[in-house]
């Protein structure tokens, strides 16, 4: 960025020799030294618009490419955070699943001891059993996503140098 505005002050100092030069000419009367003066300014002022139009599209170019940056950017900051949020709920499941599945085995661990056990409790502890697992599998599957993700960029850039 300090380049761009090197640059922008070096356009500034040549349009303002430029217009002290133009001022020159029109204050002074005109004769052959002076014509030839004309000549060497005009051809200067063509030169400084010519650099002028270059670091101009110089500074586009850089700005472009920044925007370009900061959209990618931008993109890859969104997925992210809908990967972490998704991870956040299935994390969130699970821990509802586990604390379930506690609950149940403490129920049958207290049947077991009294040696009175329901078949309602034993349901309610499978299906805890079984929450917890999916749960679990789900939190994979999210953390998969996200590895997956990370690929894609990495092998569409292979298939295009390729």
């Amino acid at each position: 960025m300090s380049n761009v505005s090197d640059l922008e002050r070096r356009l500034g100092r040549a349009l303002d020799r430029i217009a002290k030069s133009a001022q020159k000419l029109g204050a002074a009367p005109s004769d052959s030294d002076q014509s030839s003066e004309v000549d060497e300014l005009r051809n200067q002022l063509e030169a400084e618009r010519a650099k002028t139009a270059q670091l101009s599209e110089r500074v586009n170019a850089v700005r472009n490419r920044q925007e370009g940056s900061f959209a990618t950017l931008e993109r890859r900051l969104a997925r992210m955070t809908e990967q972490l949020d998704l991870q956040s709920l299935e994390m969130l499941r699970l821990k509802k699943a586990n604390t379930k599945l506690i609950e149940a085995n403490r129920q049958l661990r207290e049947g077991s001891e009294a040696k009175i056990i329901e078949p309602s409790t034993i349901n309610r502890s499978l299906l805890a059993e079984l929450e917890a697992l999916r749960a679990e599998r789900a939190a994979e599957m999210a953390e998969m996503e996200d590895v997956l993700g990370e690929l894609k960029p990495l092998i569409s850039s292979e298939d295009a140098n390729a």
